[in-house]
Formats: structure tokens, sequence, C-alpha cells
């Protein structure tokens, strides 16, 4: 999901993403606890997609 994507969402569609993208890295990281996954860098490329959509809220939520 690329920035522009972001920032075009609600800060209700943002926090459905970022609760879904928490999941998805829970599984990620469960999956490569018990053997590794076959790209690592998906752990990654979540964890800044979580860090990315708590931004966007934050900025959303203080405009308003």
């Amino acid at each position: 999901m690329k920035n522009q994507e972001i920032r075009a969402l609600s800060v209700e569609q943002l926090q459905e993403q970022l609760k879904a993208e928490k999941q998805q890295l829970q599984k990620l990281t469960f999956a490569h606890a018990v053997s590794p996954i076959e790209n690592p860098m998906r752990i990654r490329e979540s964890r800044k997609l979580i860090a990315r959509l708590n931004t966007a809220i934050t900025a959303k939520s203080n405009q308003a």
C-alpha cells in the first residue's frame, strides 16, 4: 500500500486496515518462529506499513 493510497482513506478505514495488518504480522511472526518463512522481508514490510498507518491516523485525528 502506497502513501497516496493511505492518505486517501478515512480514519475508520485506516483503523480497520491497521487491525488487519497487525493480525497479518502476528501470523507471519508465528510462522517464522515455527519454521523459516520463504520471504522474511515481509515481516519488515508489515511493520513499516503498520507505522505508516499509525502516522496517518494520528495526522488525520489532529487535523479534525
